[in-house]
């Protein structure tokens, strides 16, 4: 009996000082907490944690054993493992309890124990770990030594025991497969358009517009601070530009180049004269005899008052386009001057059969006048009441030019029947004869009047 309780506490002695030797201390990776209730590794959410974790307008995204920064607008996706992301934490090398290696999620166990003699008794590793010197289970890496059967396009990462095939930035797994992914289907972010490439992407801006610094937004481009495509003036527009002439030009078919504008084939009226069509503009020019008048309107130079070279018995007669001298003194015998360019006849004898006075008139009409015209007034200026007068054209009317209208008993009108084109000269001899019906005296009196034709119809 005193043998059996010595055993006894023999062997609860062994037990207690074997516990007392065993301190075991827990440790996670970077990222995560040991959770002494649950006795797992548990993630830390840094975004509840810290507040402000990120910056710049970013919003915080808890990842396991870390957090991502991403834009407000950024989509997550989780996958069903086809596609997953790189292995965030590099695998600690750190002894592993032989009998029950840990995962990511479960705490790493470490004693101080010996278990060299159990392992090498009896234990063995899980499938991915091998035993080292030590009698420890440490992790294989397949990737570095070869063991793994991922393809030539796929990229391979170790993970604890094992290891993940996984396609290149851009790619995405398609059964065993790695395939082009068309970032243009997903959220490109691409201002205006999307090209996909292999492995990749880049946006494209519309004509008149090019990519900013981020390559994805579009900005205008200034065509005109750029390139100067116009000939003349140039004014941008978003996406676009237009340009514009000079006054007295037009734009060409091209749309930038600019030509001068014939403003003396658009019209005869451009000038009363004649048109002169110059670079941006025009000019109108007068004959000689005329001066311009405002732009395009000629006005008759009275050469009478702006100066002449008549002599000092001659008097000087302005015309439309130039003057001619005519003398102060038109009488001729046996006619005197009695008025100014009035002739009478002094002698009753020497004037027998002649008018009894000549008077001289002189008058300018415009080329190509329209006719029929009444030109002037030929009427008696001596009235007797028992005088009859009778009008007519005594000469200068062989090309029938002329009619002379009866308007009173007392006036007649001469009227231009045809077209006259100058410049010419015409002499029309205007005569009145009045007949004295108590009296039984007859007498006459003529007027000669001078037409000058002008060069021009203005």
């Amino acid at each position: 009996m005193m043998l059996e309780i010595y055993l006894v506490m023999t062997i609860a002695a062994s037990a207690v000082s074997q516990e007392a030797e065993e301190t075991v201390s827990y440790t996670c990776t970077e990222g995560y907490e040991y959770d002494p209730i649950k006795e797992v590794c548990k993630d830390i959410d840094e975004c509840a944690l810290v507040s402000d974790a990120c910056k710049g307008g970013m919003k915080c995204i808890n990842h396991y054993g870390g957090y991502l920064c991403l834009p407000q607008n950024a989509q997550i996706f989780v996958t069903n493992g086809d596609e997953s992301s790189q292995p965030i934490d590099t695998i600690p090398q750190t002894p592993l309890n032989p009998l029950n290696p840990t995962n990511p999620q479960t705490p790493q166990t470490r004693t101080q124990s010996n278990h060299r003699g159990v392992a090498a008794g009896a234990a063995q590793c899980l499938l991915g770990f091998t035993l080292d010197e030590q009698n420890y289970c440490q992790d294989v890496d397949e990737c570095s030594k070869g063991l793994h059967t991922c393809n030539a396009d796929q990229l391979c990462y170790n993970t604890r025991g094992s290891y993940t095939c996984q396609c290149h930035p851009g790619y995405q797994k398609h059964g065993e497969q790695c395939v082009d992914r068309n970032e243009c289907m997903l959220s490109h972010y691409c201002m205006h358009s999307c090209v996909n490439t292999a492995g990749s992407y880049y946006c494209e801006c519309k004509d008149g517009y090019q990519l900013a610094s981020n390559n994805h937004s579009c900005v205008d481009v200034n065509e005109c601070d750029l390139t100067q495509p116009c000939q003349h003036q140039c004014f941008n527009l978003l996406g676009s530009y237009i340009c514009q002439c000079d006054r007295g030009y037009e734009l060409t078919s091209d749309t930038v180049s600019c030509v001068d504008i014939d403003e003396c084939a658009f019209s005869s009226y451009m000038c009363q004269y004649v048109c002169i069509n110059s670079p941006g503009g025009y000019s109108c020019i007068c004959p000689e005899g005329y001066q311009l008048q405002r732009t395009r309107m000629c006005q008759d130079i009275n050469e009478c008052d702006t100066g002449h070279e008549c002599r000092e018995d001659e008097m000087c007669w302005n015309y439309y386009g130039g003057h001619r001298c005519y003398p102060q003194n038109p009488c001729l015998e046996p006619y005197v001057l009695t008025s100014e360019n009035r002739c009478s006849c002094q002698s009753a004898g020497a004037c027998r059969g002649l008018p009894q006075s000549i008077v001289y008139k002189y008058m300018s009409i415009h080329s190509e006048r329209t006719v029929p015209a009444d030109i002037f007034q030929i009427q008696a200026t001596n009235i007797f009441p028992s005088a009859h007068y009778t009008f007519r054209i005594k000469a200068g009317n062989d090309g029938g030019e002329f009619f002379l209208r009866r308007f009173s008993s007392i006036g007649a009108m001469l009227v231009l029947t045809k077209s006259l084109e100058g410049p010419q000269e015409l002499i029309v001899d205007l005569e009145m004869i009045t007949q004295h019906t108590v009296m039984n005296y007859r007498s006459s009196s003529l007027l000669r009047l001078t037409i000058i034709v002008g060069p021009y119809p203005f």
